[in-house]
């Protein structure tokens, strides 16, 4: 076996890492980025190893039918083991959990306020509250059931989710503006400011408060979404905005845009 192979001192993290792991690694990862089964010259290629080293990892996996080969075209997929990792990863995961460590960061980075929400039976509700850096007075705590178009968080939800599922929770006339002036407002106003939230989603990727519900105060918010494509939780930024710009390419509206993402990509979405 080569020094490469061998167990390494792993300097980023100060904690000893078994190289030929990360190295087989590689080659999951590459099956599991594919669309469908792939050659053996491709899958290393892909790892960024000759066909000749990559050949006994994909034995190894096999025996532990973590990859399987095609009998008739010679082709690597996963196999059925890695199926079961993946379920049992998907089942284990806590959205809150997940997005916790990534919310106290982006506080942490930015010293804005930094909440996230999840959607309860009457709308986005707050699920956990980080302070910001300098006094920020919103009347925001856990348990909050945000207004679906009057804040950045309902709109970021209101962006995604299905039309259906935004009108049961406006039905509810909840949230620190009171739907209720939505639930009395003509329907195609209602309509026009559902689109508006669904056309910025899919142009800035964010629900934002410019001013609004609190003069003064700007917020941006992201959908981070699971592996089925469903919002299952949204972080929000907000602060003063003499620190927070409403810009759409604000710092702000990249790290929280940055933020969701990361989620997401631990939600496996």
């Amino acid at each position: 076996m080569s020094r490469q192979d061998k167990d390494g001192d792993d300097e980023e993290r100060g904690q000893r890492a078994v190289q030929s792991v990360e190295v087989g690694g590689r080659l999951l990862l590459a099956l599991s980025r594919s669309p469908g089964p792939m050659s053996l010259k491709d899958l290393a290629a892909q790892a960024g190893l000759p066909a000749s080293r990559a050949h006994p990892y994909l034995v190894s996996f096999g025996r532990l039918r973590l990859i399987e080969q095609d009998t008739v075209s010679g082709r690597y997929a996963l196999g059925a083991a890695a199926l079961q990792l993946g379920l049992a990863c998907l089942h284990q995961l806590d959205p809150l959990r997940t997005a916790q460590p990534v919310a106290e960061e982006l506080a942490r980075s930015t010293g804005h306020a930094v909440a996230l929400a999840v959607w309860g039976n009457l709308g986005p509700t707050v699920v956990r509250l980080h302070e910001a850096r300098q006094p920020l007075h919103v009347a925001m705590r856990v348990g909050t059931v945000m207004s679906v178009l009057g804040t950045a968080t309902g709109r970021a939800f209101a962006g995604v989710l299905p039309p259906e599922r935004v009108h049961e929770a406006l039905a509810f006339g909840v949230g620190p503006l009171g739907e209720s002036a939505v639930a009395v407002a003509p329907a195609a106003e209602v309509e026009a400011e559902l689109a508006t939230a669904r056309r910025e989603m899919a142009e800035h990727g964010l629900g934002r408060a410019n001013g609004r519900p609190i003069p003064g105060v700007n917020a941006f918010s992201a959908p981070a979404l699971d592996h089925e494509g469903q919002p299952a939780i949204v972080i929000t930024a907000l602060d003063h905005q003499d620190r927070l710009s409403a810009d759409w390419d604000s710092a702000a509206a990249r790290a929280v845009r940055a933020a969701a993402a990361e989620i997401s990509a631990r939600l496996g979405g």
